[in-house]
């Protein structure tokens, strides 16, 4: 994969933010070297947030995201506001732009008090430089800068780099393997399935697995009993697409630690262990009770999706109540989270981590249960133990 192929939800996340004709757009032009958004003398030409994906050096593989004057006014500019405080729940290093000749206003104030709830790293871009006779020295974190004139952008764009979140450290699944390890990976093909391609947790996974030395043995779900037949040696893991994770469970003999594909992403992007202990609320789920269903991405729904199709069969059948079930997808996600018993989350694999906490701590500060597709099926299939069996520090959680 190279670093154009890098996944939105593994690049870094940068947002330019500010008011109205501050000179944002302008400025996303110039550091990225493209016509990225468009400019213009009047107030408010950006409507709503424009995002480009593309390789940022020395940064490398980033989504540059340029939003709407938060200044804006009226009840279309109310909604391009809240469309800003959107893009701020997956930003990674905010840029606040504002305009030299005029200093920093209420506005600008309120986006640095809401970067530092957010524990988003900022930096303040003064723009049009060109206009002052002179200017004080740039700072840590602040810039004088020129759009116009090309001034002071290189310089920003090594400052962003420093800025940019440390990797983490985490693995998929090869910290819970070791090299020559065989690895069963159960990915079935049905009307679902994604045409001529495998989804994006199963790729990353079997990357993962790969630069640890580790062999991947990719199956689907009906050829499993032939594969643990004509393997010389019994694997170390199987990982399942959680959709079939009872069959799956089934045919695996008790001795071989199986989990699923979303189990593992919740751990990959830090919200595995709430997830576990947010399983539990599907026990307590009675008739008239809300539960939200969340998908990361946008996909276009096939007749059996899981999401609006089998969570809410699987549910049905374990609670044996007539659940009030909400499903929504992409961005969208309700910041009151007060009428839900229960939220239920995909594994966020087209979410970066910065969002999946939030929508994540967003519950938790409603009192509202968390948790996620993978650990659901599992917990409603009686198999949740056995599934984090590989995983010590959520089996605890369990535990």
């Amino acid at each position: 994969m190279g670093l154009n192929d890098t996944p939105s939800a593994n690049r870094v996340h940068i947002g330019f933010f500010g008011r109205r004709n501050a000179g944002k757009s302008s400025i996303v032009n110039a550091v990225t070297g493209q016509d990225t958004a468009v400019v213009s003398a009047a107030k408010g030409t950006t409507t709503d947030p424009v995002s480009k994906v593309m390789e940022l050096l020395p940064l490398g593989p980033v989504v540059i995201t340029d939003t709407p004057g938060f200044d804006d006014e009226g009840s279309l500019g109310e909604l391009r506001v809240l469309r800003t405080k959107r893009v701020l729940n997956k930003t990674d290093i905010a840029v606040l732009v504002a305009d030299v000749t005029e200093g920093l206003k209420e506005c600008e104030h309120e986006l640095i008090d809401i970067f530092k709830e957010k524990n988003i790293p900022y930096i303040t871009v003064f723009n049009k430089k060109d206009l002052c006779h002179s200017v004080p020295e740039s700072g840590k974190n602040e810039i004088y800068v020129s759009a116009l004139k090309n001034e002071g952008i290189t310089e920003l764009k090594k400052k962003l780099a420093a800025m940019a979140p440390k990797d983490n450290g985490r693995h998929i699944a090869a910290d819970l393997i070791k090299p020559d390890d065989t690895v069963i990976l159960v990915t079935p093909i049905d009307s679902a399935a994604p045409k001529g391609r495998l989804i994006l947790p199963q790729q990353q996974t079997i990357r993962d697995l790969l630069e640890a030395g580790a062999i991947s043995v990719v199956v689907r779900e009906t050829e499993l009993t032939a594969a643990l037949g004509a393997l010389a040696k019994k694997p170390a893991l199987i990982i399942t697409d959680s959709q079939v994770f009872g069959r799956v469970s089934a045919e695996t003999p008790a001795d071989i630690p199986l989990t699923s594909f979303s189990i593992l992403m919740a751990r990959y992007k830090g919200f595995l262990n709430t997830a576990v202990r947010g399983a539990a609320a599907l026990d307590r789920l009675a008739d008239g009770d809300k539960v939200l269903i969340c998908e990361g991405c946008t996909h276009h729904r096939q007749c059996d999706d899981i999401g609006t199709v089998k969570l809410p069969r699987w549910l049905k059948q374990h609670t044996g109540a007539e659940l009030a079930l909400t499903n929504t997808a992409g961005a969208e996600f309700p910041e009151d989270l007060s009428p839900y018993s229960l939220v239920i989350h995909c594994g966020g694999c087209m979410l970066n981590e910065r969002e999946v906490l939030y929508r994540m701590k967003c519950a938790e500060d409603q009192g509202v249960p968390f948790t996620n597709y993978g650990t659901a099926i599992a917990h409603m299939h009686g198999i949740l133990r056995r599934s984090l069996e590989p995983i010590p520090e959520a089996l605890k959680v369990l535990s």
